[in-house]
């Protein structure tokens, strides 16, 4: 069985001067736009009571590019400034549901730098990109071939803090569902192991950031030395961006190969559905908590087994997996059992229990059981 389905193909590019100049101005706009509009939604409310669509921050748009002081906007693509006021619709639309939190002003350092292109800003002829207000193709390095006869509809053009470029173009592709197993198994995500799987597998976690912390503490002392607004301070900010870059991508590779592997060999998969938000707030497991990036092998989780045709299964947090014994036709339910039991033994059937793998026994059998 194949199934339609949208999906982003990342590359890296190599900007002419004249295309950064261009691209900065523009993601210098879309912040403008999306911190104006943002303001006036929240002002429009709170003094007149009135709710805003995106008819009306597209209106507000137009009278912004007639006014003098504005004029600039009126420089760059219009599409990327639409873009943005529908991605703000959508953020506010999120958050009346409930599913996020009030949408925030973007930061000039902190803020990703990104521009969307919808269908009728750019073309695309025999791998030649060209956005609109741009005479010339963008040199992309095509690592991976797109999807043949793909058209893409929208390309996200990106610059991260070390200053690398990249375009982001989402094609519309079939993708052919993975042959049918019998295979199932559940994942328990820990510290000391990545994850472990039902079957006995333990994966090790790198520890990615931990590995590099002394270099990352080192650059950021001799940032910290350096004058605010000096080319020497923007060198040595630099070298920072070059470690967390580093340690992300490392971190990113990791998952994609870990999340592909289980996709590819059981047809259904069983996870806590943990709150990671919630479990940050402890402050002596904060940092390795984010290190083992439990929320981002879940969304690489999630859409691989959509594309795939596998079933993701998640298994309610208060499920207490570690407590129960796995053994079946037992059911006992042990008491307090602090993180640092390892191990114990059932004392109503007497089996040893390893705590990582026989949690991760419960929740799939728990997952199997609410399908």
């Amino acid at each position: 069985m194949s199934r339609m389905v949208k999906r982003a193909y990342k590359y890296r590019f190599y900007p002419t001067p004249e295309q950064a100049d261009l691209l900065n101005r523009t993601f210098g706009c879309v912040r403008l736009v999306w911190n104006k509009a943002l303001a006036e939604r929240t002002r429009r409310y709170a003094e007149e009571g009135m709710a805003t669509s995106y008819v009306d921050t597209a209106k507000w748009l137009t009278a912004w590019k007639q006014d003098d002081e504005l004029s600039f906007l009126r420089e760059v693509s219009n599409v990327p400034l639409q873009q943005v006021l529908r991605a703000q619709q959508v953020a506010f639309n999120n958050f009346f549901a409930k599913r996020a939190r009030y949408p925030r002003f973007k930061n000039r350092k902190k803020s990703r730098r990104s521009a969307a292109f919808a269908g009728n800003a750019f073309t695309f002829r025999d791998e030649r990109l060209t956005l609109a207000k741009m005479s010339e193709p963008l040199a992309i390095r095509w690592h991976r071939p797109l999807p043949e006869g793909a058209r893409p509809s929208t390309v996200t053009v990106s610059c991260d803090p070390v200053g690398r470029w990249f375009v982001s173009i989402l094609v519309e592709e079939v993708i052919a569902a993975l042959p049918t197993t019998r295979a199932s198994v559940g994942l328990d995500a820990g510290l000391e192991y990545l994850v472990t799987l039902s079957t006995g597998e333990k994966v090790s976690n790198p520890r990615y950031e931990r590995a590099d912390r002394r270099k990352l503490a080192k650059a950021c002392k001799h940032m910290s030395r350096k004058a605010k607004g000096s080319a020497n301070r923007n060198r040595a900010r630099q070298r920072v961006a070059k470690i967390h870059a580093r340690i992300a991508d490392r971190r990113r590779d990791h998952l994609h190969k870990l999340s592909t592997r289980l996709v590819r060999e059981n047809q259904a998969l069983a996870i806590d559905d943990l709150t990671v938000r919630n479990m940050l707030a402890n402050r002596s497991l904060a940092r390795a908590i984010s290190d083992a990036a439990w929320s981002e092998l879940r969304s690489m989780l999630e859409y691989k087994t959509g594309w795939y045709g596998r079933e993701l299964l998640l298994v309610d947090r208060w499920f207490p997996s570690s407590k129960l014994c796995s053994t079946r036709g037992c059911g006992h339910v042990n008491g307090k059992m602090p993180l640092n039991v390892r191990s114990w033994m059932c004392p109503q059937c007497g089996m040893s229990h390893d705590r990582d793998v026989n949690a991760a026994k419960n929740i799939l059998a728990a997952g199997l059981a609410e399908r």
